[in-house]
């Protein structure tokens, strides 16, 4: 069978598309980036921006030949390179129609426990208007509303909890008490492979979760004792704490950052992650992994005690580095105006070898600092940043003997840990 998974490089659709190439599967996969075909060298990627695509008549050249559609896109919250209502709606609608105008036999569409057209969020109500869209069209449709996905891999709300569960000293959490269910990613990955058999059950809504049901608090004493690191008391923080966090996430999101802790993920979690996943488990026979289950089948390695106590330093080094660029910048730009009194008064060629560099410097380092700040052009800002930073060093080095002086001595001081801060931010910028 020839599959279009959509949202193809997500924690939920990357399982998917492995699990169905192992069933053997032609696999097309979908997404806004074409970096991940390296990853998955098994499956023909194309580029499909749900944003863009919200006609049908769009999506029909991409539903060329494909007998199944398994999407998995989905946004949290509007933002820079966001938009709910364009992804999650009009996107999606768009798609689901295509595909009864061009006779695919299945659909298969990810939505989420909790997405109801009453739900707290424009997250779950446009995932809600989206499923209650495809259940009016003319096709074989399959709705799975997980609940929180875990997986050997995060992103999201399940990084943002290893992150909290290395968090030293206490486990400092917003709704503490929130009712959540967990579903192992192998789990969902498996009711994808079952569902787009065309002899499987169709026009069925499932809940897909552990029937058990667990506070955030021992979610997160869970995490952190798999992660092998020593339990800590869970301290609630006040609603107030909450606010402050979740409009800096939604800052961040406006400047590309998709932050977990933002308003939407609040309200979510308050509003409860909780269904009925006893149909589903009774229509497949899959028996769901546990939370102790799931997180005993995923041993925890190095690498995950790596990544959950560098993820809550990682926007940390990011606002550092931006600021000490930022203000660098400044402080020269303040030393160029100092001495532009006596600039005229000396050779052209000693003021551009002493005074220009200053005033380009000035100016290009505060770009270089927001540009930091900005997700889609952090890279480029870190490498340039990288760049500047080693001709300094250099700059330094090969000075005459007479010049390395103290001042320069302590401008080493400072530059060459600024390479290693450089070096460690870019090697954990990757989001998955």
């Amino acid at each position: 069978m020839r599959i279009l998974v959509t949202g193809a490089y997500g924690l939920i659709g990357s399982a998917c598309l492995a699990r169905l190439h192992a069933a053997g599967h032609d696999l097309v996969a979908a997404g806004r980036a074409a970096a991940p075909r390296r990853r998955f060298p098994y499956a023909h990627w194309i580029t499909a921006d749900f944003a863009r695509l919200t006609k049908p008549p769009l999506w029909l050249p991409l539903l060329a030949g494909i007998d199944a559609v398994v999407n998995c896109v989905g946004v949290l919250q509007d933002g820079a390179r966001d938009n709910v209502q364009r992804v999650q709606f009009d996107g999606t609608v768009a798609l689901f129609e295509a595909c009864a105008q061009a006779g695919v036999k299945r659909v298969v569409h990810i939505s989420a426990i909790g997405a109801e057209p009453d739900g707290p969020s424009a997250f779950s109500r446009s995932k809600a208007a989206a499923a209650a869209r495809l259940k009016t069209l003319a096709l074989d449709w399959v709705i799975v509303r997980p609940g929180l996905v875990f997986a050997p891999a995060a992103y999201g709300g399940s990084a943002l909890l290893r992150g909290l569960a290395a968090f030293p000293l206490c486990l400092p959490l917003v709704g503490a008490d929130a009712r959540i269910q967990i579903v192992d990613v192998d789990d969902l990955a498996e009711t994808v492979a079952r569902a787009v058999a065309l002899a499987a059950p169709a026009k069925v809504a499932w809940d897909v979760a552990h029937p058990q049901v667990h506070t955030l608090a021992d979610i997160a004493c869970a995490v952190r004792a798999w992660l092998g690191f020593r339990p800590r008391r869970v301290v609630r923080l006040p609603r107030a704490i909450a606010a402050v966090v979740t409009t800096l996430g939604d800052a961040a999101g406006w400047l590309g950052w998709r932050s977990p802790m933002r308003s939407t993920g609040l309200a979510q979690l308050e509003a409860g992650v909780v269904g009925d996943p006893r149909p589903w488990m009774a229509a497949t026979g899959i028996e769901p992994r546990s939370l102790d289950g799931s997180l005993a089948a995923h041993c925890a390695s190095v690498q995950d005690r790596w990544f959950a106590r560098l993820y809550l330093l990682k926007p940390l080094a990011l606002l550092t580095l931006a600021a000490i660029t930022i203000a660098a910048g400044l402080e020269e730009l303040i030393t160029f105006w100092i001495m532009r009194v006596g600039l005229f008064d000396v050779p052209f060629r000693i003021a551009a070898i002493t005074v220009l560099p200053i005033l380009v410097h000035s100016v290009i380092a505060p770009v270089i600092g927001v540009g930091i700040l900005v997700r889609a052009t952090s890279r480029l800002a870190l490498s340039a940043l990288l760049l500047v930073t080693i001709f300094g060093i250099l700059d330094y080095a090969l000075r005459p003997a007479y010049h390395l002086d103290i001042g320069v001595l302590h401008a080493l001081a400072f530059q060459v840990p600024m390479l290693l801060a450089i070096l460690f931010t870019l090697a954990i910028l990757d989001e998955r």
